[in-house]
Parts: structure tokens; sequence; C-alpha cells
């Protein structure tokens, strides 16, 4: 799937929940967006939290994807709604990295 499949996908679940109706009790605003964001985001920290996981090692695997999960479908909606081609934007992001140096 790519991510405009996934993107019209999360529109249609956002839009079967009525989520983006007026009056809805969880108005899809960027600044709501982007606070569901982050707080996803900080979830994800809960999985490493009081632990140095060694690369692979994770506690439960099943409930970091669905963390990661709620982390994209939130970044997908907010570059959709702020019409942001989030592929190109990553894509311009590696670009501008791969001219970058960080230390050794």
């Amino acid at each position: 799937m790519t991510l405009a499949e996934l993107t019209e996908a999360m529109h249609a679940f956002v839009r079967d929940k009525g989520w983006y109706e007026p009056g809805s009790q969880r108005p899809q605003t960027l600044r709501n967006l982007a606070i569901s964001l982050s707080l996803e985001a900080a979830e994800v920290l809960e999985h490493f939290q009081w632990r140095d996981a060694a690369p692979g090692e994770v506690e439960d695997r099943a409930a970091l994807a669905s963390e990661l999960a709620d982390v994209a479908l939130y970044l997908l909606q907010i570059a959709s709604l702020s019409g942001i081609d989030l592929e190109q934007a990553i894509l311009d992001k590696l670009r501008l990295n791969y001219g970058r140096t960080w230390d050794k």
C-alpha cells in the first residue's frame, strides 16, 4: 500500500467516525492533531523507559507496533490536511541530510 492509499484509508476512517463533522467532540484541527502526534510519540517512548534495549530488542512488539501506527496515522493526517506531499518531503529531507555531517 502506498502513502497515498494509507492516507485515503485514514481519511475514510476519520470520516466514518464523524470527526471531520462540525461540532465533533474530536475536531481534527492541525493544532489538535499535532498535540495528538506528540502524545502518541511519547507513548512510543514508554516502551523504552527505564531500560536500554539492544537493537531489535522489544518487550511487547505488538504494543509498540500499535503506537507506531498511531504516530504514522497522525503524521499522514497532518501532512494531508496541510497540503504537504509527505513522500516528497521525506525524499527532500533525505537529500538534504546526505549533504550534512554529524560528529562521529
